[in-house]
């Protein structure tokens, strides 16, 4: 029986070939990683004329790959369907102006604005619920404050009024 060293020596370029033939270059390198972590974890599995094995092996990762692929697009099909778009800003009492402000906002700056000050956490803490970068909030947050400083204004678009520090969310 060779060792996953040889095996992979003797048959990395075919199985990554195989495995580009029928996917995405990233998701033939996925495949790959995986076919050789389970010739690493399961090497008395591999018969003595390894090819097809591995051939077969990768065909079944790669299916795995598919099936988890349409999972997380139905998924998201899903997600976008069950949540509306128009989220209805919360009661603000006693202060319209504010309310009309968020509530001209577009959905993704409501509740990214939100976040940042009805749920009072902080721009790292709402990246991790958004799903995004510390740096890309930072940036969506300052055009989000910038956005609702102009509709407070009364100027769409006019980003020359900024909040003070008793406005902003």
């Amino acid at each position: 029986m060779a060792s996953a060293e040889d095996l992979y020596q003797a048959h990395a370029v075919a199985v990554r070939a195989y495995a580009l033939r029928r996917s995405s270059p990233a998701d033939a390198d996925d495949a790959c990683a995986e076919v050789w972590a389970i010739v690493c974890r399961r090497p008395e599995r591999v018969p003595e004329d390894a090819a097809p094995w591995l051939f077969g092996t990768a065909r079944r990762v790669l299916a795995n790959q598919r099936r988890g692929h349409r999972r997380l697009a139905a998924l998201r099909e899903r997600m976008a369907r069950d949540v509306p778009a128009d989220i209805d800003p919360p009661a603000i009492p006693g202060d319209h102006a504010l309310a009309a402000a968020l509530a001209a906002l577009s959905p993704s700056d409501r509740e990214l604005l939100m976040l940042i000050a009805w749920e009072e956490l902080t721009p790292a803490q709402a990246a991790a619920a958004l799903g995004l970068r510390t740096g890309t909030l930072a940036v969506r947050l300052h055009r989000a404050r910038t956005r609702l400083s102009a509709e407070l204004a009364g100027r769409p678009d006019s980003s020359h009024r900024t909040l003070t520090a008793a406005e902003a969310p």
